[in-house]
């Protein structure tokens, strides 16, 4: 059983008169090295070398020892790290002081559990309240509850609760102590590990559903028109921003093609702009187009947003049942491309855009009739596609660098998946890497 030792101590240099890194200044209150006591690996005790002058040694872990002992009978005693370095020990006769030396560069905490709790009753019944609130206080270190000896219950019962481990009072060493704080820490470590990979497993669950309501299967049955879709997240976003499309064929025959973007990104734009295509596909079911459905989906946006500095960008074709007309409405959206045989590609007329959804009270989106013509290929996205740079200025792609690119993709026989993964992979490129933006495209094509 090692000696009592006071609440400051020194190492053996110290004890001999010597100068130590111990009795250097500036040190945290109630801060002391233990000295090599034994192996860190749990061997046999070592005899302490002769006393010597030493200089001061950097530790790998730091021990907050809480514990209320007036007569400092509680021996905490001498350890050494894996590293063969001293543990320094730190120790706080409250909660109160123990909150003022939980610094970060505390590895574990040693609490009594005799401690009482702030503003516990005498006769409550809760006997780890210290232990509780100590977990809350600290909840990323590790803790080591101390319990009188044979009261294994009541250590059990501390584990349950969130400690790492327990230790029996009167059972204290430096090969015991030293190991079980290793060990505590690791074991924290692990379960802050395994809490984190469940937290991103939770997430990538949420993800995946959101992504599932951001990107469905398209309802083209019966329509003769080929559908493709590409979509990526920008760099900051590992699977789903606030971009989302959809495409229908209603009874009548008519296709009806959507795409929009939330401003912002992450899980409550993307939530967002799943309840905009849901209601969007909805509604046009429901028989609604042009003004009147964009008319009620910025109703719907304007219940379900956080605030009111949110809006959405959003363009829909309705294109008839012969394939050869459609009608267009812009809401703040960039136009359509449209590519046909023996003709460049082009945009379709935007003049007559609306604002985005959400900007203002009352706007209208006046539905523009387009001719398609026999044979087409038309393309939908977001601005993620045309706002990357073009080498290492501040210049952007913009619509017209688009153009331009898809004209040389379609020459080069490029369609359908082809076509837009090309696009895609070319923007990136252009941008030097991953665009700060996410990108939907949609591509509809209509073949003789």
């Amino acid at each position: 059983m090692p000696v009592p030792i006071p609440r400051q101590r020194a190492i053996p240099a110290v004890e001999s008169g010597q100068a130590s890194a111990a009795s250097s200044p500036g040190g945290p209150s109630g801060e002391s090295t233990g000295g090599p006591a034994g192996h860190a690996t749990g061997g046999p005790a070592e005899a302490l070398p002769a006393p010597r002058a030493v200089t001061p040694v950097a530790t790998n872990l730091t021990l907050l020892v809480i514990e209320d002992d007036p007569a400092g009978s509680l021996s905490v005693p001498e350890m050494l790290d894996a590293a063969g370095k001293p543990i320094r020990i730190r120790t706080a006769r409250n909660l109160t002081e123990a909150e003022r030396l939980l610094t970060d560069d505390v590895h574990c905490i040693l609490l009594d559990l005799a401690l009482p709790a702030p503003g516990r009753a005498a006769d409550s019944d809760d006997e780890l309240a210290t232990l509780k609130h100590v977990l809350r206080l600290a909840p990323r270190h590790a803790v080591l509850a101390l319990t009188a000896s044979g009261d294994a219950e009541r250590g059990t019962e501390a584990v349950r609760v969130g400690a790492q481990d327990y230790l029996f009072r009167d059972e204290l060493d430096g090969r015991l102590l030293s190991r079980a704080i290793r060990y505590a820490v690791e074991r924290k470590r692990s379960d802050r590990a395994e809490r984190r990979l469940t937290e991103s497993r939770l997430r990538a669950q949420e993800n995946a559903r959101l992504e599932r309501g951001l990107l469905p299967t398209p309802l083209l049955e019966g329509s003769s028109l080929r559908f493709a879709a590409r979509y990526r997240p920008g760099r900051s976003r590992a699977l789903l921003g606030g971009d989302f499309y959809d495409t229908v064929r209603t009874a009548d025959g008519t296709v009806h093609a959507m795409i929009g973007d939330v401003c912002g990104h992450g899980p409550d734009e993307a939530a967002l702009g799943v309840e905009l295509r849901i209601a969007w596909r909805a509604l046009t079911f429901a028989g609604m187009c042009g003004d009147e459905l964009l008319s009620t989906l910025q109703q719907v946006l304007e219940h379900e947003r956080e605030n009111d500095e949110i809006f959405a960008t959003m363009c829909t074709v309705d294109i008839a049942p012969d394939g050869r007309r459609a009608g267009l409405c812009l809401a703040g959206h960039p136009s359509p491309l449209i590519a046909r045989p023996g003709r460049p590609a082009e945009l379709l007329p935007y003049e007559n855009g609306g604002p985005a959804l959400g900007l203002l009270p009352g706007a209208r989106w006046p539905r523009q009739q387009v001719e398609l013509g026999g044979e087409w290929s038309l393309m939908l996205y977001t601005d993620g596609l045309i706002e990357g740079r073009v080498g290492e200025g501040n210049q952007r792609l913009g619509q017209d660098g688009m153009v331009d690119m898809v004209r040389r993709q379609l020459a080069a026989g490029l369609e359908g998946e082809q076509l837009l993964r090309a696009a895609v992979s070319e923007v990136r490129e252009l941008n030097g890497g991953e665009l700060t933006d996410d990108v939907a495209v949609l591509l509809l094509d209509r073949t003789p």
